[in-house]
């Protein structure tokens, strides 16, 4: 995960506090060498079971989750990760494939330490603006339990679930886990606890912020890795959720 402060003003991540001001970026939105991502169109109902057997995925392009941002190194054994990304007019579609040796989920109450478990963490900002959001909806930061909960800071400085964004399934098969999102897209307008809330209509030449990460844990208190999709420059590596600078330019284009 990233590491919430929320009502956790300096909050213990893994083994490293986190409470500092991210570095600023003068002059510019994002910094430099982010990865540029490109989405086709899903010509077809996408049905979110863990399978991904539907056509877009086979034209869709695999994107690593391989820079380390917290904990030791690891094996390929104990964590790899990729991820390719569709959209439809409705929805934006991830698909990630983990291998990942032994899934840990200790926390019942998702809106708890829900960081140290083994997650998904989606990070999207509807504009591409960058900048911070750590308490405010310029961008999200879906934390994806293994109980298909999605997890975020709201404007209130605590966590919320924000499930009924994002609707998520996955299978395992051997030490490999198939996942599939379909999200709803949000502008930062959006209003915790607001009965209008509306996601906008996606189309092709949308340019949008992306970044995905993982947070591994093998039966530890804390989580033991957190390993993204984007390099993390300077300064604390597990800050993507109070900067969207670090997210990598996704562009959803009209090719399947």
């Amino acid at each position: 995960m990233t590491s919430p402060g929320a009502a956790f003003p300096a909050l213990l991540c893994g083994s490293m506090l986190i409470g500092a001001a991210a570095p600023v970026m003068a002059g510019q939105t994002h910094y430099e060498d982010r990865n540029r991502y490109l989405a086709p169109r899903s010509a077809e109902a996408q049905v979110i079971d863990g399978v991904a057997d539907e056509a877009v995925w086979q034209a869709a392009e695999w994107h690593d989750i391989n820079h380390l941002w917290l904990g030791p190194e690891y094996s390929a054994e104990d964590f790899s990760g990729r991820f390719k990304v569709a959209w439809s007019e409705q929805r934006l579609y991830v698909l990630v494939e983990v291998v990942d040796d032994i899934l840990f989920d200790s926390h019942r109450d998702p809106l708890v330490q829900y960081w140290d478990d083994d997650c998904v963490e989606i990070f999207i900002d509807e504009d591409y603006s960058g900048g911070d959001h750590q308490y405010n909806h310029n961008a999200f930061a879906y934390h994806m339990s293994l109980d298909n909960q999605a997890i975020d800071i709201g404007t209130d400085e605590r966590p919320h679930n924000y499930s009924h964004h994002v609707e998520s399934r996955w299978k395992q098969t051997g030490n490999k886990v198939v996942w599939e999102f379909a999200i709803d897209i949000y502008t930062d307008d959006y209003v915790d606890g607001a009965d209008d809330n509306a996601p906008v209509a996606l189309y092709a030449g949308k340019v949008m912020g992306l970044m995905l990460a993982y947070c591994d844990n093998d039966g530890s208190e804390l989580r033991e890795n957190f390993v993204g999709s984007e390099s993390v420059p300077e300064g604390p590596k597990d800050r993507g959720w109070i900067d969207a600078g670090l997210f990598g330019e996704l562009q959803l284009v009209d090719t399947e």
